[in-house]
């Protein structure tokens, strides 16, 4: 009996706990498409279990990397990041599959709401009575994204100094850890104004101003002129620097290589690129990219 017993928690309870749990690392912009895909996906698939933890995409893959942390896939907000950080130690193949642009989020009553506009929005963000929030750049893309149109937006506007006023008026106690962070302080008044991504403005019924294309980091034709500019994020140690350069906004998503079980992580990334999947990622906002495109061993 003791015999069985071993046998029974060595090999078969680990299958039986973890068999059919799928665990994912994701962006927390992607949060409500991955609540929605994952709902419909366990009706699919019986006894599935999905895990999801949402986090800064750059946090997400220190998770991995630099914690150990198991995961099965992770997704990120900049496809750019799996080619910089996991692959090809940590993932041998990735999948670009949706694009986004850069917003400035906020609502009917914050400040000079009904004054805002694509000329003006940088002389009203840093007046002096205006509360401006970002997400962190050293966690999240959504954060250093802000700072590269930031950059873009003084070359765009021909301001000098633009990006150094804009710094300055984005107070560092308005910073947090994601941009999906920011929705409660946008709703609680405490800022007039932040920096997001149209899927999570719309998510969220935030009044939104867009942006210029040349500064938005929306589309492939302006990759010349987005690459113009970069910033520098913090590595692995504070005297690690890791440099961003500016790029069309594309999200990624690959197999890690230690998942428990490959084959249901890929039905998932599958079901995620299905024409149902794409349909769920227009509800949110996001724009499918079709057919997806695939980078390292295909």
């Amino acid at each position: 009996m003791k015999k069985i017993f071993a046998i029974f928690t060595a090999v078969l309870l680990p299958h039986l706990l973890h068999g059919e749990e799928l665990i994912i690392f994701h962006a927390g912009s992607l949060s409500s498409l991955f609540f929605t895909l994952e709902k419909e996906f366990e009706k699919e698939n019986p006894g599935v279990n999905v895990l999801r933890e949402a986090a800064g995409s750059v946090m997400s893959i220190r998770k991995i990397k630099e914690l150990g942390k198991p995961a099965d896939i992770v997704a990120v907000a900049d496809i750019d990041l799996i080619s910089h950080m996991l692959y090809p130690d940590f993932v041998t193949s990735y999948i670009g599959f949706a694009t986004n642009r850069m917003v400035i989020a906020f609502k009917k009553n914050s400040k000079y709401a009904e004054e805002i506009n694509a000329e003006n929005w940088f002389e009203i963000l840093t007046r002096e009575d205006v509360k401006v929030g970002r997400s962190d750049p050293n966690n999240d893309p959504c954060g250093y994204r802000t700072l590269l149109l930031w950059k873009l937006s003084e070359k765009y506007y021909k301001k000098p100094n633009l990006f150094k006023k804009l710094l300055t008026s984005a107070e560092k106690r308005f910073i947090r850890a994601k941009e999906t962070d920011l929705i409660s302080l946008q709703e609680a008044g405490e800022i007039d104004y932040h920096f997001q991504y149209e899927s999570v403005a719309r998510e969220n019924n935030f009044e939104y101003l867009i942006l210029p294309p040349e500064i938005d980091l929306s589309e492939p034709e302006f990759s010349e002129f987005y690459s113009s500019v970069s910033v520098e994020i913090r590595g692995k140690t504070p005297q690690e620097k890791i440099k961003i350069t500016a790029s069309p906004i594309l999200y990624g998503i690959g197999l890690l290589k230690g998942a428990r079980n490959p084959e249901l992580a890929w039905r998932f990334i599958t079901f995620l690129l299905s024409a149902k999947g794409r349909k769920t990622m227009e509800e949110k906002g996001l724009k499918p990219v079709f057919p997806p495109l695939i980078f390292g061993n295909k």
